[in-house]
């Protein structure tokens, strides 16, 4: 299991971080840091176990019936990007408690910041392609919230939008990529995708899963035409910036492609996909990079044109190109961390960040000022440093490329132009900062930066000159580990030496630094003449306004059609959606005949047909009345309600009759709440139902008896006939032997399928939380409301819906039952609740039924006292028992995963205890448990929220509930 705690470690950091005094920036990142090194050190621990081609796998049983397991597989290259994940982060922890401001809630920061580690070790680790996925886009969540850090700031909401849109639509490609992958290899699982490469080459669906796949990965590495998005996430905080856009985040599309390349590369399509893009890119990020006067814009550009490199160089299928592709991944790494950390602590020191207004800095802040010309000079590609000798591979495989007669000369060619550029922004970054005359009009006073906050630097730049002196040595077993694995085990002959002796990639090099000092001088001069600010041609074919253009187009066609086909009132939409239905339904008859089976009929029971004819009365009596008397409506869809409960448990449905008793005691509580949104009628003119109304009436009863007689006679139908593909018999059969539970539904809901009583419970919950959020900030106008009580007065006798407040106004409570009795009712509901919960595994009941006894007791404490009473004397807040539900069903699932067993597995504990005897617990009363925790407090919220909105309406709003102090 040393895979999976190594995977645990940082959302357990992150979970803990969370608990921690939110702006303790030392303890903060004292714990981030100590989370982030654990895991470097373990990763690194782990290095023989992979340095000769050897893979660490360990697995456990997800989903076995559909071939998806949760498998972590660490092998060279997955180690290496493990190692970026971790160390960069190490730095960045240390980094962020210098540059971070007192006033921001780093709590927050340093919680994302972890999850995020987690996330991109899960990409790293993942051996199945779905679970892949889930953590690829997991990377896009928790960056969108990073991005979006200083969510008070316009342009941080803007990047972070873009960038979730961006990335996450490349994700749902991807995801369609990865399906079709794994139809074709067989499998899911990588070891099975990876050994099947020849079949999927030779697959007819090869194309169409390229296309998917690389749209994931280009647009998570911001290749072009994607790549307009990371320059604006920018207004991120430059530790995000170090750590997710040079680092890691935008690492993970080359890291898919370096994955895939002994699957998908080797044909003319992967060549011209990938290759072109990555030319494409190489070339425009560099161009737009030397007209950016923004440090981190700069940067980001540079990282756009780097990534287009190690993108060109996978795709052009050589094994000694994706070789000098993983070596670039490393240093590109080490170089632009350090640099995105030198422009923080540069934007820190002075306050800003325009190229045009800083100058001669290295007189204040010397240290700085080194260390950051050191990694421009790797970035550069300068001697004796990392970016030298990666960029001298690259100029080694565009030159000997054995390709088409116009790509052999058009690559070099490209190669030197975007090395040309690259020293023309180096320089920009380098010499215009921190050479010439001091800056006078800066915002602030520069200083050199405190000293720990240069130390992550000081590190990466440490390592740009040990690789770039001594390659063989410091990187060479590293880079071999991580490269077999790209290249499907046999390493091509390659050498890390400084010296080749004379060449023509040595040449080319020479020349691009000399045509970039060159070009760089050229520039500065027309810049100074008020020329070239901004990139020529580029700068009028803006991703950005395109990208702007597009979402705009996308929300008015939506909102066009919303118009057209959909309206605010309810009762049209709920029209539609049942005339949908049964035209589906009739055609549905047409393919499959609606036929009566020959089972033997039962002689109608007069009791039971006298409970409906009940029924019946009630349900037409509350249409008819609904608009004259709204209380006696709601009462007699309780009516409707008891009958339906009664009819249950007449068919030995003792499961189905509880839970429809209480709900209906729920949703009468709530409609009794909404009535005080209701217009007040006018009592002194009578109704006119004009022939608009008595139209729209006859078709909506017209509607409904066609819906009610067509599940009528499906209902017989299907009661007439024989089941013999019955599902029935299996869950009866196995309840208790593999449940250890009588009670089928129970053992069904908390067993069997529990992963679906797992998503709706926590669909439940977020729905209470959005209704909640909705309800704060809506305030309902005075005339879609009752009227106050002193406009009531007269009609209140005539109209019992409009019942007078309770005298405790603050809370807004109302008198139906005395207070003393409601609260003698709390300890006997809560009996009653433990009764049902208890034996829900055996007897009817359940963690859903006792969850919504639990909340009607406290719900009636709510009304005869205010919620001010309640909570003063309770503490009761509904938001967290959501929360411990949710916790506490997941903790039960992942406790089945610890012990080597699929997720939610149920155990069953038998215990003898005194005067008790044996005692039977099985480990699905835990997750009923969290049932029951999210239905109380989402009911609860729901409702208060609701009777909170209810009195707001007609006199001084209530104090609000205790979340939303």
């Amino acid at each position: 299991m040393t895979l999976f705690l190594l995977l645990l470690l940082p959302f357990l950091g992150s979970l803990l971080t969370v608990f921690l005094p939110t702006r303790a920036r030392t303890v903060l990142a004292g714990t981030a840091g100590a989370v982030a090194a654990a895991t470097a050190a373990w990763v690194i621990a782990l290095f023989p176990q992979v340095r000769d081609g050897g893979v660490i796998r360990q697995t456990l049983a997800w989903v076995p019936s559909l071939g998806i397991d949760l498998v972590l597989r660490l092998d060279g290259f997955a180690w290496m990007f493990a190692v970026i994940v971790a160390v960069i982060g190490v730095l960045v922890c240390l980094y962020a408690r210098y540059y971070m401001s007192p006033d921001d809630p780093v709590a927050r920061f340093y919680a994302l910041f972890l999850a995020f580690m987690g996330a991109m070790l899960g990409v790293v680790l993942s051996g199945n392609l779905v679970q892949l996925v889930v953590f690829w886009e997991l990377t896009s969540l928790v960056s969108f919230l990073l991005i979006g850090y200083w969510h008070h700031r316009t342009d941080a909401q803007r990047g972070a939008r873009m960038a979730l849109i961006v990335t996450g639509s490349g994700g749902l490609c991807l995801l369609a990529g990865v399906i079709l992958l794994g139809e074709i290899a067989g499998s899911f699982d990588l070891d099975a995708v990876l050994a099947a490469g020849d079949r999927i080459r030779a697959h007819a669906l090869y194309p169409l899963t390229l296309v998917l796949i690389l749209l994931g990965a280009f647009t998570k590495s911001a290749q072009f035409p994607f790549h307009f998005w990371l320059p604006r996430a920018m207004a991120a905080p430059t530790p995000v910036s170090a750590y997710l856009h040079s680092a890691t985040m935008v690492k993970a599309g080359v890291f898919l492609l370096a994955r895939f390349w002994p699957v998908l590369s080797g044909t003319e399509l992967w060549f011209w996909l990938v290759g072109g893009t990555g030319a494409v890119t190489l070339v425009l990020g560099a161009y737009t990079a030397m007209f950016q006067h923004d440090l981190k814009r700069l940067l980001a550009y540079s990282t756009i044109s780097h990534l287009g490199l190690i993108t060109l160089l996978f795709g052009l299928n050589s094994p000694l190109a994706a070789v000098a592709g993983v070596f670039h991944i490393i240093n590109h790494a080490t170089f632009k961390a350090s640099l995105f950390m030198a422009a923080g602590i540069v934007d820190h020191e002075t306050g800003t960040r325009d190229i045009r207004r800083l100058n001669g800095l290295i007189k204040v802040m010397p240290r700085t000022g080194v260390l950051a010309l050191v990694a421009t000079g790797a970035m550069a590609g300068v001697p004796l440093l990392n970016g030298f000798l990666s960029k001298e591979m690259f100029f080694a495989e565009t030159v000997f490329l054995s390709a088409q007669p116009s790509v052999g000369w058009v690559l070099p060619v490209l190669a030197m132009v975007a090395a040309i550029f690259a020293v023309v922004y180096s320089l920009r970054f380098g010499y215009d900062i921190f050479f010439g005359e001091l800056s006078t009009d800066l915002p602030r006073e520069p200083e050199e930066a405190p000293r720990w906050m240069r130390v992550p630097v000081q590190f990466l730049v440490l390592i740009c000159l040990i690789v770039g002196i001594v390659p063989a040595i410091s990187i060479g077993p590293s880079l071999a580990a991580a490269a077999r694995p790209v290249v499907g085990g046999v390493l091509p002959e390659y050498s890390l030496a400084v010296w080749h002796g004379f060449s023509l990639p040595l040449v080319m090099s020479v020349v691009a630094v000399v045509g970039g000092v060159a070009g760089y001088f050229w520039l500065r001069a027309q810049q100074a003449r008020g020329r070239l600010q901004n990139a020529p041609i580029v700068s009028r074919f803006d991703g950005h306004r395109l990208f702007e253009r597009a979402l705009l187009g996308v929300t008015r066609g939506a909102r066009a059609l919303l118009r057209v086909a959909s309206t605010q009132r309810l009762q049209p939409q709920l029209f539609v959606v049942i005339a949908t239905a049964l035209v589906l339904a009739v055609l549905a008859v047409r393919t499959v005949p609606l036929e009566w089976g020959d089972r033997a009929r039962l002689p109608p029971s007069h009791p039971f047909v006298l409970l409906w004819i009940i029924g019946m009365v009630c349900a037409i009596g509350a249409a008819s009345m609904a608009k004259y008397h709204r209380l006696v409506a709601t009462t007699l869809m309780g009516g409707a309600g008891l009958v339906t409960c009664l009819t249950f448990a007449w068919f030995s449905a003792p499961d189905l009759a509880l839970t429809q008793i209480v709900v209906e005691v729920v949703t009468t509580t709530l409609l009794l709440l909404g009535l005080r949104w209701m217009p007040m009628r006018n009592q002194q003119q009578p109704d006119r139902i004009g022939w608009k109304d008595r139209t729209r009436r006859g078709r909506d009863l017209l509607l409904a008896v066609l819906g009610g007689s067509g599940l009528a006679a499906l209902s017989f139908a299907l009661l007439t006939r024989p089941a013999p593909n019955s599902i029935s018999p299996f869950f009866l059969d196995r309840a208790l032997p593999d449940g250890g539970g009588t009670n089928v539904v129970n053992v069904m809901l908390v067993d069997f399928r529990a992963l679906d009583t797992l998503g709706e419970i926590t669909v439940l919950g977020a729905v209470a939380l959005t209704v909640y959020a909705l309800l704060r900030r809506f305030r309902p106008s005075p005339e879609s409301v009752a009227q106050p009580q002193q406009q009531r007065a007269v009609s209140a006798d005539r109209d019992p819906d409009l019942m007078p407040p309770s005298r405790d106004e603050d809370a807004g409570g109302y008198l139906l039952v005395p207070a003393v009795i409601a609260r003698l009712l709390l300890p006997l509901g809560l009996l009653v609740a433990a009764h049902f919960f208890l034996r829900g595994h055996n007897e009817p009941g359940g963690g859903f039924v006792a969850g919504l006894i639990v909340a009607i007791t406290l719900l009636l404490q709510y009304l005869v006292s205010g919620t001010r009473w309640v909570e003063a004397r309770t503490g009761l807040r509904p938001a967290r028992w959501i929360a411990v539900g949710l916790l506490l069903a997941a903790a039960t699932g992942l406790g089945a995963v610890v012990l080597g067993y699929p997720f939610l597995t149920t155990h069953s504990l038998h215990m003898n205890l005194p005067w008790l005897g044996e005692v039977h617990l099985p480990s699905a009363t835990f997750f009923d448990l969290g049932v029951l925790a999210v239905v109380v407090g989402a009911t609860l919220l729901i409702l208060i929220a609701l009777a909170h909105q209810s009195i707001r309406g007609h006199r001084k709003p209530a104090a609000p509930m205790t979340e939303a102090r």
